[in-house]
């Protein structure tokens, strides 16, 4: 794969005691923007200078589909993945309402959908295959295939204007890749990973975890990154890796949606952990396992709404705290250019 591994660590002592300088001596008592204060000083590390600026925001969507659907591990049928395309590109999804609300730009990057759309304006044809095999019957796809996913999310971001990517996905039955890179990246029980995905009932649910057992089983020894990735699938997740590492060797700030889009950031920071400090997970979805896996991942996410519809949704609600961070460390005044009085001894 020629996606860049070996990223530079962004800890930059003195920078930070500079930013953090500045943010302790704006206009308000100490810590008192909370969480928004550790997000501007991460802002700046992220982009290697006091003065962070956030240009042309994409908000990119990686669809395909996945051949375990095939056993009813979700409660939509695959013609699903493409119908949500469509709407995506139609601007009645619910994140293209919140992508024209926020002002971002969005893409829709067809990695592996079953369909055949044609060149349409806001798509990207990315497919390298007409979605993945069934993992609990095989790979989900060849290695070469997994890298060369890779690869193409790499050149995509590279063909991307802005210094911020918001990850969004469309997939079904990706939660069930998903819960087993979880499984298998974290070495969690199968159990503590999966969930109800788009809202399986209780006998789905045991399906699910029966079905996901199987190729958990069938594949024990693809305990490595990439092998996990080929193994498990999916394009739309491998194509997405790929993006995160090219964005995190730009220094780019990478808004991660939820458990899929976790997934793919995983998949990154296991094959290169400083991705993680170019990452800001925007919520704690109501996928079951995801909560459990940003913990593995030692990270905090900003809001916690009930939310479990994937899309980039809650990267996209999340972006205005982000933004609002960042004008606050530009533009909030301090003690001194205010003429306010500091706290006294």
């Amino acid at each position: 794969m020629n996606a860049p591994l070996n990223l530079s660590d962004l800890h930059d002592a003195a920078l930070a005691a500079r930013v953090q300088h500045r943010i302790d001596h704006k206009t308000k008592p100490l810590g008192a923007l909370g969480r928004l204060e550790a997000l501007a000083l991460q802002l700046a590390l992220i982009q290697g200078t006091g003065h962070p600026r956030l240009e042309a925001p994409q908000l990119v969507v990686f669809a395909a589909d996945h051949g375990i659907a095939a056993r009813g591990v979700s409660a939509y049928p695959s013609d699903v993945t493409w119908q949500m395309v469509e709407n995506f590109l139609a601007g009645g999804a619910a994140v293209s309402v919140l992508a024209r609300q926020h002002g971002l730009a969005l893409t829709v990057v067809d990695c592996g959908v079953r369909h055949e759309f044609g060149p349409r304006p806001g798509l990207v044809d990315a497919k390298l295959a007409a979605g993945t095999a069934d993992s609990s019957r095989g790979p989900a796809m060849p290695r070469a295939l997994c890298e060369a996913a890779l690869d193409r999310g790499a050149a995509l971001l590279r063909g991307l204007p802005g210094n911020v990517l918001l990850l969004g996905e469309m997939g079904i039955a990706n939660t069930s890749a998903a819960s087993l890179l979880m499984s298998r990246l974290t070495s969690l029980p199968l159990a503590d990973c999966v969930g109800r995905g788009t809202g399986l009932d209780d006998a789905g649910l045991a399906r699910k975890l029966t079905v996901l057992g199987e190729a958990l089983a069938l594949h024990a020894r693809a305990t490595e990154p990439l092998d996990a990735l080929a193994a498990f699938g999916g394009l739309e997740i491998a194509t997405m890796a790929g993006a995160v590492l090219q964005a995190a060797a730009e220094r780019r700030l990478i808004v991660v949606d939820g458990f899929i889009t976790t997934a793919a950031v995983a998949v990154a920071a296991a094959l290169a952990p400083a991705v993680l400090q170019r990452c800001v997970f925007a919520h704690a979805s109501a996928e079951s396992g995801h909560a459990r896996w940003l913990a593995a991942l030692g990270v905090q996410p900003l809001l916690d709404l009930g939310l479990r519809l994937g899309e980039g949704s809650g990267a996209a609600l999340a972006w205005p705290l982000v933004a609002s961070a960042c004008r606050l460390l530009d533009e909030m005044a301090s003690f001194e250019s205010a003429g306010v009085s500091e706290r006294g001894a």
